[in-house]
């Protein structure tokens, strides 16, 4: 039984023992302090099955606590990697050089190709294109970009090559602040592990004082032995010492989070854990949360008199091509409408970014794009113009495919609802919960998503920073009677 004893204190309790002695040298009554004396304590009484599982328990919730804080520094890594480290970057003489990303200053032109990282923020000054700004502002659909827009460090350019002034150094991104915002997050523990450790403050030096008069000062004052005082105050301090609350408290917090995750809830941490209880108010993001994150088609128009599957199978067979979420929208909603349905081969086959794509199928010229493609080709007339305006001020992407004389087809693709959303807002709602959509998509979309989920407090086109303003005004927010009505 003591060599098993011996090899659980070895495997487990080794760096706990070295810190318990680096706090006697230095004065320092910790919590490695207490556990070690309690450990040594109980082996010195000869209760050495106490010994190895207090320091081997002890062991495992450092353990779990160190994983939790190797979780948050690998998410500050994964946000930090979204931004590549270089910049392509125009001389004074006019020539293109590569440099780092954190010697770019401000003002500096940049220029970024197709499929890269944008390095740093700022202001589109040459090209057009569309950018994924999924990490940034959590939008399910890529945005278009123009001369004066503004573009983020650590989103992707998809189609076309632009230029843009450099508007932040590098730390100063808008990805840098999420960065430090997550630092902070992940640095604040649990209500309780913060009272735990104050408690330790003053509970530790209390419990070695005891233990010391119960074995110095009382053999001497009562001229009793002092082997037996010495037992008794080492079972003091195996007894005193506070494993259930050091052991316990990262244990359970650890445990509620991974009981959550397994619904599908993800929690920052234990801080906000514990704050549950508390919720007066929920803000909640579009796209992923109350939405599916992924665009799907909602509505199909056919504007000549033919059937729907004919100018369907054209305009799939140019989604085909493309790698738009758009168009993998429109393939996803012909296979699923015609299963095993053929698609037709596209010559001359030309991109426009921003706009669509352009081609010929047997013999015949084809556009499929957006609303200002079709204003350039001439084929914006009263009645089509309606139409797609009605489906983008319901927060819908609208393309349309059209031949050289004629529009054929209208598709509307949008971020779709979550089945179980409207319900569970419900019940929020229904425990006097007040609910609020913050998202980084347009306002329309935005509007669109919280009506059908019965949301009323609706904000989009939402920055991150925007979100974290909007979660303090929130919190202004009370409940204060007649009925249940809100007021700030």
């Amino acid at each position: 039984m003591i060599a098993l004893a011996l090899l659980a204190i070895a495997s487990g309790g080794i760096d706990t023992l070295r810190k318990g002695w680096i706090a006697l040298r230095h004065f320092s009554l910790n919590m490695n302090f207490l556990m070690s004396l309690a450990v040594i304590g109980a082996a010195a009484i000869g209760q050495w099955p106490e010994a190895a599982v207090v320091i081997f328990l002890f062991a495992v919730a450092e353990m779990i606590e160190a994983l939790s804080l190797d979780r948050a520094r690998n998410a500050i890594k994964q946000l930090m990697a979204m931004t590549p480290d270089t910049a392509t970057v125009q001389e004074m003489d006019g020539t293109w050089i590569e440099k780092p990303a954190s010697q770019v200053s401000i003002g500096a032109l940049v220029r970024v190709q197709p499929g890269q990282r944008i390095a740093l923020d700022g202001v589109v000054t040459r090209g057009q294109t569309t950018v994924n700004q999924a990490p940034i502002t959590g939008e399910s659909m890529p945005v278009a970009k123009q001369p004066d827009d503004a573009v983020f460090a650590g989103t992707v350019n998809e189609h076309g090559e632009i230029e843009y002034r450099v508007s932040a150094a590098q730390g100063d991104s808008t990805l840098a602040r999420i960065v430090r915002s997550v630092e902070q997050a992940q640095g604040d523990r649990a209500p309780t592990q913060r009272f735990v450790d104050e408690f330790a403050r003053y509970y530790i030096p209390a419990v070695v004082a005891l233990a010391v008069l119960v074995a110095l000062v009382v053999p001497f004052v009562l001229g009793v032995p002092f082997r037996p005082w010495l037992y008794k105050a080492l079972v003091l301090l195996v007894i005193a010492c506070p494993c259930a609350l050091v052991i316990s408290t990262p244990v359970t917090v650890v445990s509620a989070l991974a009981a959550a995750a397994r619904h599908g809830i993800l929690i920052k941490g234990g801080a906000y854990l514990e704050q549950g209880r508390k919720l007066k108010v929920v803000a909640l993001d579009k796209a992923g949360t109350i939405t599916l994150g992924l665009p799907s088609v909602t509505d199909v128009r056919v504007l000549d008199s033919g059937d729907e599957a004919t100018p369907l199978r054209l305009a799939a067979s140019f989604a085909m091509r493309s790698d738009h979420p758009v168009s993998a929208a429109v393939v996803e909603y012909w296979t699923r409408t015609v299963p095993g349905g053929a698609l037709l081969d596209v010559t001359d086959f030309i991109a426009l970014p921003g706009r669509g794509v352009k081609g010929v199928i047997e013999g015949q010229s084809y556009c499929f794009g957006n609303h200002r493609m079709m204003q350039e080709q001439g084929m914006c007339d009263g009645a089509l113009t309606a139409a797609l305006e009605e489906y983008e001020r319901s927060g819908k992407s609208v393309v349309v495919l059209n031949s050289a004389t004629a529009p054929l087809l209208i598709l509307a693709v949008a971020d779709t609802l979550r089945k179980t959303s409207a319900a569970a807002i419900a019940s929020m709602r229904d425990m006097g919960v007040h609910v609020a959509m913050l998202s980084g998509d347009n306002a329309h979309a935005a509007a669109a998503i919280g009506k059908q989920a019965g949301i009323a407090d609706v904000r989009g086109s939402l920055l991150p920073e925007d979100k974290l303003s909007a979660i303090h005004e929130l919190r202004a927010i009370r409940l204060r009677g007649h009925g249940g009505r809100w007021h700030q």
